[in-house]
This record gives C-alpha cells, sequence and structure tokens, in this order.
C-alpha cells in the first residue's frame, strides 16, 4: 500500500510518544499520515524527502507563555520577530499573553484588534490567552466563543497599567464563569502584602531580590490552591521562582486540587548568586533565586511535580532595561528568551542525564495539553500538524545577542553557550526555518481563524 504523502521525513532518531528509533514520518495537508518503524513510506510521485540522517527529529515545540506586545508595543517586540525567533528555536506555535499590547486582550474587541494585526504576518502558529482583571467579569464567555484558550490574571502589579492585577474578591467573581467554561486561569502568583519596598542600593542584585520574597509566592499559590478545590476551576501557576512551593502543589494534586505548574528556562539556567551588580538584562519577576531553589526546580521536573516549561519572553526596549546605570529597581522585569529556551534547558537537562523525550514531554506535549491544543500539536502523531523539528543534540554554541531574531538584542543569554541546534523548522509540512534563516513568507496561522 502507498501512504498519500506529499513529504517523507526520515531519521534514525525520531522522538515518538513511545520511544526513540529510526522512523519515517509522511505527511500530506499538513497533517501526518502515515508514520513506519523501520522507516518504510513509499512517496507519492514528485513527494519530497528530507533525510535527517543522525539528527534528532522532534516534535515542534510549543510555548504557551510569550509576550508579543503588538498591537501598541510593537517597538517593544512584534509578530514578524517573535514568530521568528520561534522557528529558529524550534517552536511552531505559541501562545500570546493578554498583556503590554494596547488594546490588551480582556475583551472582545481587544482579541479582534490583537487577531487582525497578527494576520499575514506570524512565521508560526500563534493562539491568545485572554484576560481577567477587575470588572470584566462579563466578557469572559465572549472571549471563549471568540477562540481565547484560557485567561491570565496577576496578583500583583503587572507593570502596565492597561493590565490590572486581581485580588481574591475578583477571582471568585470569575472562577465560577472559568469552571463553567473548562478554561484553565494561568495566574501570575505573587502576593502584594508580601512584597517589600526595596531597601539599599539599586544597582546591587540583592536589593531586588529581597523585595520579591519566596513566601509572596508561596501565600499567593496557597490562595489559588484553595479557590481551585473550592470552585472546581482549572488552575495554572505560571513561572514557578520557589522551589518551595512544590510540596503544597503536590499535596493540593494529591488531593485532587485541578492545578498545574510551569517554570522557565531562566529560572532553570541562571541563580541569584551569580548575578553582577547592574546587569539588569537579568530582572524578572518572580526574580532569580538562589542556586538552591533552581536545583529544587530541576528536581520537581523530574519527579513530575512541574508540568512543563515555558519561556515567558518579555522583552522590551534597552533603555527599559536601564542598561546604561543598572538600575534594578527601574528596569523593566521581563527576559528575552524565545529563541534560546530550549538549547538552554538542554544544556541543563543533558549535564544532569536528562534524556531528549523528557525535555520534549515538557516542551511540546504538556504545554499543548494547557492550552487544549493535543488532538493537533506537540507529538509526532497520525493526524497531528505536521510540524517537525531536525535538530542536532550535541551541537554547542555562544549565544550571539546580535544574532537573534528577537526584536532587541537584550538577553541574559548573551555570552552564553548553551546546546543543541536547530537545522530545520516545519510547520505543517512546510519548512520555515532552514540553515540558519527563515523563510521570507510567512507560513503562520491565526489559532481559530478558519482555513482558507
Amino acid at each position: 500500500m502507498v501512504d498519500s504523502t506529499a513529504l517523507v521525513v526520515k531519521s534514525e532518531r525520531v522522538v515518538l510518544p513511545d520511544g526513540i528509533g529510526p522512523a519515517s514520518i509522511g505527511v500530506d495537508h499538513g497533517r501526518i499520515t502515515a508514520i513506519h518503524r523501520p522507516p518504510s513510506v513509499q512517496r507519492s510521485s514528485g513527494a519530497r524527502e528530507i533525510d535527517a540522517g543522525r539528527l534528532v527529529v522532534l516534535p515542534g515545540l510549543v510555548d504557551t507563555h510569550v509576550h508579543i506586545n503588538d498591537p501598541g508595543r510593537a517597538d517593544w517586540e512584534g509578530f514578524e520577530h517573535a514568530t521568528r525567533a520561534a522557528a529558529a528555536g524550534g517552536v511552531t506555535t505559541l501562545v500570546d499573553m493578554p498583556l503590554n499590547s494596547i488594546p490588551p486582550t480582556t475583551t472582545l474587541g481587544g482579541l479582534e484588534e490583537k487577531r487582525r494585526t497578527a494576520r499575514g504576518r506570524c512565521h508560526v502558529d500563534v493562539g491568545f490567552w485572554g484576560g481577567v482583571v477587575p470588572g470584566n467579569r462579563d466578557e469572559l464567555a465572549s472571549l471563549a466563543r471568540a477562540g481565547v484558550l484560557g485567561y491570565k490574571c496577576f496578583l500583583c502589579p503587572s507593570g502596565v497599567p492597561e493590565f490590572e492585577h486581581v485580588g481574591e474578591r475578583e477571582l471568585r467573581e470569575a472562577m465560577p464563569v472559568l469552571a463553567t467554561l473548562g478554561l484553565p486561569l494561568l495566574a501570575h502568583a505573587e502576593l502584594p502584602s508580601l512584597l517589600r519596598v526595596p531597601d539599599g542600593d539599586p544597582r546591587r542584585y540583592s536589593t531586588w531580590l529581597a523585595s520579591r520574597p519566596p513566601e509572596s509566592e508561596l501565600a499567593a499559590i496557597a490562595l489559588l490552591i484553595r479557590l481551585a478545590r473550592e470552585f472546581n476551576a482549572r488552575v495554572h501557576i505560571v513561572h514557578l521562582a520557589a522551589a518551595t512551593a512544590l510540596p503544597a502543589l503536590a499535596l493540593a494534586r494529591a488531593k485532587g486540587a485541578p492545578i498545574t505548574v510551569e517554570t522557565c528556562p531562566h529560572y532553570l539556567t541562571f541563580a541569584a548568586d551569580e548575578i553582577a551588580d547592574g546587569a539588569t538584562a537579568f530582572k524578572c519577576a518572580p526574580p532569580l533565586r538562589r542556586g538552591e531553589h533552581r536545583e529544587g526546580l530541576w528536581q520537581g521536573l523530574i519527579d513530575g511535580e512541574i508540568d512543563l516549561v515555558a519561556t515567558d519572553h518579555s522583552p522590551s526596549p534597552p533603555h527599559l532595561k536601564h542598561l546604561d546605570d543598572g538600575d534594578f529597581l527601574q528596569a523593566w522585569g521581563g527576559i528575552a528568551s524565545l529563541q534560546v529556551g530550549f538549547a538552554a534547558v538542554w544544556r541543563g537537562a543533558r549535564s544532569r542525564r536528562i534524556g531528549i523525550d523528557r525535555v520534549v514531554e515538557w516542551m511540546a506535549a504538556a504545554p499543548a495539553r494547557l492550552a487544549g491544543l493535543d488532538r493537533v500539536k506537540g507529538r509526532i502523531a497520525v493526524g497531528h500538524d505536521a510540524d517537525l523539528v531536525i535538530w542536532d543534540p550535541d551541537s554547542e554554541a555562544s549565544v550571539d545577542a546580535a544574532a537573534l531574531y528577537h526584536r532587541h538584542p537584550v538577553t541574559p543569554y548573551a555570552g552564553r553557550t548553551l546546546a543543541g541546534r536547530v537545522h530545520m523548522t516545519i510547520l505543517r509540512g512546510d519548512v520555515v526555518f532552514e540553515n540558519g534563516a527563515c523563510t521570507p513568507v510567512p507560513r503562520g496561522r491565526v489559532i481559530g481563524d478558519p482555513v482558507v
């Protein structure tokens, strides 16, 4: 029997849900139509074949925590730059956060403006989170009908005036709606009452760190656990930095609370002990904590207590990072990492003898489940989108920030040696990145738009 294929991708090392080994993948009309182990797909007349040899073939990564900031703050980032960076980093699907853009994605009108801005400009597929802010409870159902994949909220000030933070009262208004909709609430978990007024030299990282103690994360997470159980509403803790929160999360999950948690490449890579005074490229919130938290987060991933890794790519123009004066208190709190997140995580995983199959679970399959995209994204499986990455796990290179596709060359990864190299990224059967360059024509779709 000859499979219907327009493209065949084969390798001696293909990462499939049931293991890694030789396989060939048949693709037609953007979907995976056949998987053969060992490779044996017969090409249709005129079909293209890509033989990756010993290079690894992975499913396209899914990044569910990206701040594109477009429209309104496209000078911070934009759809063209962000999605090129994604493709270069092996990410074929990303979900954009609802804040930093003007308008934010907290109303139906804001979502429609976001979609209009994104169409025709994306090099990978893009979905959207809505937002939960004070007073928008009545918008939540209409946002769901229009295609948001879930909602984001802040329990402390977000840093931008258009996206106000919520407290327990606002959460109690929103969570019955979210429970009915069945969509997750992604929460920035720091409790304002436990944040401290900075006291000390603003150039010292320790001044910033002391103002955002782990206790603020633990208290916010305790509140969210309680509400998740009370309303049986899905809650997802974003960018966990405090490993000391893991026992409470594990206990809550063991008792049936519908709660998941992520951490980020920067919390797995850097530690407060290593950050020089004035190095504001490292500022983020929650802050990078000491080395014992980094190791605790890695152990949480290994033990299955942390579900996934997402970048929290949150860039800004260089002047907002206060690179000249090194003022941690005035600098924008966000780390640019979309293109290098996978390489950073793989470097840490490899050094701990963690296999690539675990990293693929954390950065492809689990994020797809969070966003409700797991029927078509996150795995190499028949019927799924043909989102594939051809990757060299053994390559190493120092990060040249100026060579990244991010709009601004400001990242704490600059000069750091990371592991793995993306040779090719395939989106629904189309090559969108190859040999260090993105293809000129954007091939990405806005998730939820009609396919034409």
